[in-house]
């Protein structure tokens, strides 16, 4: 009898046991990993902010609304600071944690690396922010998207621009070696050159360097009419408020990495009249009022630039999981890839083979917007200045 007892109790312990692990698992599998991949820290990392609030918020949204297919998202966040090593540490920390989908990176030569930790790993990616064309144009790349544009498109609109506005004009290139800002300098040259201007200066510097003296200098002695900038907008501000302090007056133009309010705090009153190119700003839409106002006064943060692109990659996998009625990456990505537009706080989005938004732009209001339109940075009504979307 003691040992039928002990039997008895062991096959008990056992059976609760059991009961209990499947009620763990149970709960687990009712948590979807979604990771947030950027620059938290560094010199970028205002644009880290901006994909954070955009995730968090659009993750609390749905979560509160019943989540993806009756399941809640969990959110990690993972800090690669710019740098495409820590990029990979970060995509093999989220692989181990078994995320499988993931909003990032913000660099395109961080997202390149890691987007082949992801595809090893059979998880689905989408970058708010990553515009250097080899993020996607790699074979074999099922698993990554982007909502925004591609530098190639990029430096057409830039070249047009350019053309037609600097006409006969003396334009100075400058970039900063990065994937991202070279990759964008050299097609807005080819642009340019393709239409009959030749830049008198191209140079590179490098990004992290903050004494810009010596390339102020060489810029005044080639007396440009425009200095386009390929680069982000911590250095692009350095030197613009060095070319100010040598007299160079010419008006400073750039691509999307200039996009957040910190650009004007670092140049100073000589970014005022700075261009910029830049996907549509969803600020815009009368149908974000509440959205916007919601980051503004519960978060107190201003959901500018990638923030709500953000906020719309979340919205999509949301989408595209709901019509696959289903979690794998893998059916999730195929739903994307059919040419479905999606709807977002960014607008109707929908993406081509390769996982770019498709030749269809943005639709807002029932109206095409292209992937890039020109913005003019000045002093709005509360006298600060900041970019504003040309009519």
């Amino acid at each position: 009898m003691r040992i039928n007892g002990v039997g008895t109790a062991i096959g008990l312990t056992f059976g609760l046991a059991t009961v209990l692990a499947s009620v763990v698992a149970t709960g687990a599998q009712a948590q979807i990993k979604l990771a947030v991949g950027g620059p938290i820290t560094g010199g970028s990392a205002a644009f880290g902010a901006q994909l954070k609030n955009g995730v968090d918020q659009a993750v609390e949204d749905i979560n509160a609304a019943g989540g993806i297919l009756g399941q809640k998202l969990v959110v990690s966040i993972g800090d690669d600071r710019a740098d495409p090593k820590e990029g990979v540490s970060v995509a093999n920390k989220f692989a181990a944690d078994g995320v499988k989908f993931v909003i990032g990176h913000f660099n395109s030569g961080v997202t390149i690396p890691a987007s082949d930790v992801y595809l090893e790993n059979g998880m689905l990616v989408i970058t708010p922010a990553a515009t250097n064309p080899k993020v996607t144009d790699r074979p074999g790349m099922w698993n990554v998207f982007r909502v925004c544009g591609r530098d190639d498109q990029q430096g057409i609109v830039a070249g047009a621009l350019i053309a037609a506005k600097f006409k006969g004009k003396r334009v100075a290139i400058i970039h900063d070696k990065t994937t991202y800002g070279q990759g964008l300098a050299e097609e807005t040259r080819k642009a340019i050159n393709a239409k009959g201007l030749k830049e008198v200066m191209f140079e590179g510097v490098n990004k992290d360097d903050k004494d810009f003296t010596a390339l102020a200098s060489k810029i005044k002695s080639a007396n440009p009419d425009l200095v386009y900038w390929g680069g982000l907008h911590d250095t692009g501000g350095l030197i613009v408020r060095q070319m100010r302090d040598q007299g160079v007056k010419a008006p400073l133009m750039g691509g999307d990495g200039l996009a957040d309010d910190e650009f004007a705090a670092i140049a100073g009153p000589g970014a005022d009249g700075t261009l910029m190119t830049y996907s549509p700003d969803p600020r815009n839409n009368p149908k974000n009022k509440e959205i916007v106002e919601l980051f503004r006064k519960k978060r107190g943060f201003e959901p500018q630039a990638y923030t709500l692109y953000s906020y719309a990659a979340v919205q999509i996998i949301k989408q595209a999981a709901e019509q696959a009625k289903s979690l794998d990456p893998k059916k999730v990505a195929d739903v994307m890839h059919a040419g479905k537009a999606f709807d977002t706080v960014a607008g109707g989005i929908s993406f081509d083979k390769k996982g770019d938004v498709s030749s269809d732009g943005y639709l807002i209001a029932g109206k095409k917007k292209e992937r890039y339109v020109l913005y003019t940075w000045k002093k709005g009504p509360d006298g600060k200045i900041s970019y504003f979307e040309n009519e």
